[in-house]
């Protein structure tokens, strides 16, 4: 498909689909924030709300006015989730918490860093909409302390998956690459722009590993292999994700060879990833054959391909390969032909290895305003160029 094409397609999957499904079924306009413990057509399962899907939505609803088109609608969206954040989702030491109940009184504390980076993600992205100097505060105050907590020697708050004493892992250096270049381009700070380097640094120095063709999650504080099954674990789709941040960093700085070098991890983990026999990205997988370390690797789940939608464009653009448009084509014809839920307008989110539908609970149990609606909007930039 030409460019042309294809961002008609992915404006109408967004602004006809996601948009309305979530407008109709996922904005609390009663207590603030969004609804996102459904099911896969938008019924309530609980009131519950997880900090980080309220940051989320706060990210792409602002990235749809300024990236998009300015709707007024867009901002209300915004404005509804920032109030419930701002009374609501930190404790009395500034952490964000983790999962609140529908009127936001705390079930879970500040047990993931990630929640607080999607924070700085969300309101960085909202203040370019707004120019509301408080916003920018919170989001540097908040990722000021996530870039000193994240170096202390008893850091493991990465919920859902605590991180085990004397491990590190690739999931915060990899969030911390690309909040930490958006936060650079929102405050043209060049200082955060050196930092976002430094983090991708640590992805492609330790956590990649050439000899190997792999991107490992799990190594020692030292950046030495584990045993297996966690030294010997790998999630394509984050892998995929994680080489699209490094592409940011690539395109920013105007280095040829660093883009080269994400996107061939890029093929790398599609080739390791791809299931031969029913098609679609493993979430995990074991380099050694052994069984993964976290649960549910042969499920299909949307986001390792809406993430490798947009990662594939957009090596394509920064390198000229032609395996990365062969593999786009791949990951589109599968993704299109399982994920979207036309009745409804969104994407399923979970699949066996099979490509059936399933309603296991996998990681949080939640359906976000974020992984399809991102792509779509990164991808349709990328076609503007």
């Amino acid at each position: 498909m030409d460019s042309k094409r294809l961002y008609g397609l992915y404006r109408s999957l967004l602004l006809d689909g996601v948009v309305p499904f979530w407008l109709r079924h996922g904005i609390d306009w009663e207590e603030g924030g969004v609804l996102s413990c459904m099911n896969e057509d938008g019924s309530p399962v609980s009131g519950d709300k997880f900090t980080w899907s309220q940051a989320r939505s706060v990210w792409t609803f602002a990235a749809l006015y300024n990236r998009v088109e300015k709707r007024p609608e867009f901002l209300k969206v915004v404005e509804n989730s920032v109030r419930f954040l701002l009374a609501h989702g930190r404790d009395d030491q500034g952490r964000w918490v983790y999962h609140t109940d529908r009127a936001g009184k705390v079930i879970e504390g500040a047990t993931s860093i990630y929640t607080d980076c999607f924070v700085v993600y969300g309101l960085s992205e909202y203040y370019r909409a707004v120019k509301d100097a408080e916003i920018l505060s919170i989001a540097k105050t908040t990722f000021d302390r996530v870039r000193r907590r994240i170096e202390e020697p008893d850091f493991t708050e990465t919920a859902p998956y605590p991180l085990p004493a004397g491990w590190k892992n690739h999931g915060v250096p990899m969030i911390m690459t690309e909040t930490t270049g958006e936060l650079a381009q929102t405050t043209g700070d060049s200082n955060l722009d050196a930092l976002a380097d430094g983090y991708a640094g640590r992805v492609m120095d330790h956590f990649v590993r050439p000899e190997r063709k792999v991107l490992l999650e799990f190594l020692t504080d030292k950046y030495e292999e584990l045993p297996p099954n966690a030294g010997t674990f790998v999630m394509p789709g984050h892998a995929i994700e994680s080489m699209w941040f490094v592409l940011h960093r690539a395109k920013r700085r105007g280095d040829q060879a660093l883009a080269h070098r994400a996107s061939e991890v890029i093929r790398w983990h599609l080739e390791k990833g791809w299931d031969p026999e029913f098609g679609g990205i493993f979430l995990g997988i074991d380099i050694e054959g052994h069984e993964p370390y976290l649960p549910h690797g042969d499920k299909k789940l949307w986001w390792p391909h809406t993430e490798a939608l947009y990662a594939l464009l957009l090596a394509q653009h920064l390198t000229g390969e032609a395996w990365c448009k062969e593999w786009y084509e791949k990951v589109h014809v599968w993704a299109f032909s399982h994920f979207p839920m036309p009745e409804v307008g969104e994407w399923r989110q979970r699949l066996t290895r099979e490509g059936k539908p399933t309603t296991e609970v996998i990681a949080l149990p939640v359906k976000d305003p974020f992984h399809l609606p991102r792509a779509a909007i990164l991808i349709m930039q990328l076609l503007e160029q």
